[in-house]
C-alpha cells in the first residue's frame, strides 16, 4: 500500500484527500531505512553534513543543496547495493546524472514512469521514489535481517521489596495455600501427589507455629507503643501506579466523570440564572422597542413622506440634468462651428485689405513677359538656324544636279 502510494501519475479524487500527505509518510519510511544501514556514519561522516530531518525530501528547502544530496545519497547506495557508479561531482551535468541514476533504478526492477526533469528539483514524491527503491535493493543485497529484541533490564528498587517482604510474609503463605486449593479444584482429571505433600507440610508448619495456650505479654504498654511507632513506616507497602494499568485508567475515568458532574451541577445553575437574566433583559428590550414605535410613528410617516418626496425630486433633478447635458453638448457644437465662420471671415477680410496678392500678380506677369522675350530670341535663332540649314541644303541639291551635266559635255 505504501508504494501505491508513490505514484504520482494516477488522479488525486481516486487516492483520497490523505495522498498529498502520503510523501511525509514515505519520507519517514525511507529515513529509517537509511538508519538501517547506518547512513549518519558511513556517508554523513564523510561528507559533513547533519543528519536528514524527517521531511528533507518532502518539502523545499533549498534547491541546490537537496539536490546535491539526492544525487550524492543515491551513489552512495548504488554502490552499497554492489554496483559500480561514480560519485557525481558538484560541476557534473545534471542531465546525464539523472539519466545515469534513473537507469540503475531501471536494471533492479523499478517502474519509472515520470520524466527525468521532475527530479531537478532536488525534493518531491518522485525524489524519495528513487531513494527509496534504491535502500531496498541495498538492504536485499546487504543481506539485512532483524534481530532479537534486547530489552532494558528494570531496576527495582530494594527498600520497597523489603517492605513488601516485611508485611506480606505471612500473607504469602495463606496465599499460597488458597492458589493450591483453587489449582486442586480446576484440575480434577489429575492427582499431583507432590503437591498435597508440600501443602499438608506447610499446614503442619502453620500450626506447630501456633501457640497452644494463651499467651501474656510482658512488654511494657509505653515501649510497645513506642516500638509500634518506629516500625509503622517499615512496614508501609508502597504501591507504584502503572499508567499503562486499565484500572489506573477506570480509575481516572470515573474521577472525571464526578468532576464533570460536579462542574455540570455549577455550571447549569450559573446558565440558568443567566439565562433568567437575559430573559428578563430581551423582555424590556421589546418593550421598550414597542414604545418607542409608538412614540415615533407619526415622525415614522412623515419621514416616509420625504422620502418620497425627496426620490421624486431625485428623478426630476435627473431628467432636467440629462436635458442641461444634451443642450451643453448643442452649445459646444455651435460654438465650434461659429469659432470656425469666424475663422473664415477673418482670413477672407485680411486677404481683401492685404496688398500682397497683387504684388504677387505683377511680379509673375513681369515674370511671363520676360519668359515670352526669351522665347522670341530662342523661335528667332531656331529660324535663322533654319533657314541656313535650307540654304545649304539648297546650294548642295544645285552641286548634285550640275554635276551630270558636266559630265555629259565631257563625254
Amino acid at each position: 500500500m505504501a508504494e501505491e502510494g508513490r505514484r504520482g501519475g494516477e488522479d488525486a479524487a481516486e487516492k483520497g484527500p490523505g495522498h498529498a500527505y502520503m510523501q511525509f509518510v514515505l519520507m519517514e519510511e525511507m529515513l529509517d531505512k537509511l538508519k538501517l544501514l547506518n547512513y549518519e556514519q558511513e556517508f554523513l561522516k564523510g561528507l559533513g553534513f547533519k543528519p536528514l530531518s524527517r521531511h528533507y525530501f518532502a518539502l523545499q528547502t533549498n534547491p541546490g543543496e537537496q539536490f546535491y544530496m539526492f544525487t550524492r545519497l543515491s551513489s552512495w547506495l548504488i554502490n552499497l547495493a554492489g554496483k559500480q557508479f561514480d560519485t557525481p561531482q558538484e560541476y557534473d551535468d545534471p542531465n546525464a546524472t539523472i539519466s545515469n541514476i534513473l537507469d540503475e533504478v531501471r536494471r533492479i526492477g523499478a517502474t519509472v514512469d515520470f520524466p527525468p526533469g521532475k527530479l531537478k528539483p532536488g525534493f518531491g514524491e518522485h525524489c524519495i521514489y528513487v531513494v527509496d527503491k534504491l535502500a531496498d535493493e541495498a538492504l536485499r543485497q546487504t543481506k539485512f535481517k532483524w534481530g532479537r529484541p534486547k530489552y532494558p533490564e528494570e531496576e527495582t528498587d530494594e527498600e520497597t521489596n523489603i517492605d513488601d517482604d516485611v508485611e506480606l510474609k505471612l500473607d504469602k503463605v495463606e496465599d499460597d495455600i488458597a492458589a493450591a486449593d483453587d489449582d486442586l479444584d480446576e484440575e480434577d482429571s489429575f492427582m499431583d501427589l507432590e503437591g498435597l505433600r508440600n501443602l499438608q507440610s506447610k499446614k503442619d508448619a502453620i500450626e506447630g507455629s501456633r501457640p497452644e495456650e494463651i499467651m501474656e505479654s510482658t512488654v511494657d504498654a509505653s515501649e510497645w507503643k513506642l516500638e509500634v511507632e518506629r516500625v509503622t513506616p517499615s512496614l508501609k507497602v508502597h504501591i507504584r501506579t502503572d499508567n499503562k494499568d486499565w484500572r489506573t485508567h477506570v480509575d481516572q475515568m470515573h474521577t472525571h466523570r464526578d468532576g464533570i458532574n460536579t462542574a455540570l451541577s455549577e455550571t447549569k445553575g450559573h446558565l440558568s440564572k443567566l439565562h433568567q437574566d437575559i430573559s428578563r433583559t430581551l423582555e424590556k428590550i421589546a418593550s421598550r422597542e414597542k414604545y418607542i414605535n409608538n412614540q415615533l410613528e407619526h415622525l415614522l410617516h412623515e419621514f416616509r413622506g420625504m422620502q418620497d418626496s425627496l426620490a421624486e425630486t431625485k428623478e426630476q433633478y435627473r431628467q432636467a440634468s440629462g436635458g442641461v447635458t444634451d443642450r451643453t453638448r448643442n452649445l459646444a457644437e455651435i460654438t465650434e462651428d461659429l469659432e470656425k465662420i469666424k475663422q473664415d471671415m477673418e482670413e477672407r477680410g485680411s486677404s481683401m485689405t492685404d496688398g500682397s496678392p497683387l504684388v504677387k500678380i505683377k511680379q509673375a506677369v513681369q515674370r511671363l513677359k520676360n519668359e515670352v522675350t526669351q522665347m522670341d530670341v530662342r523661335l528667332g535663332v531656331v529660324e535663322q538656324s533654319l533657314l541656313q540649314a535650307k540654304l545649304k541644303d539648297k546650294s548642295i541639291m544645285q552641286k548634285d544636279m550640275n554635276k551630270p551635266l558636266a559630265s555629259t559635255f565631257e563625254a
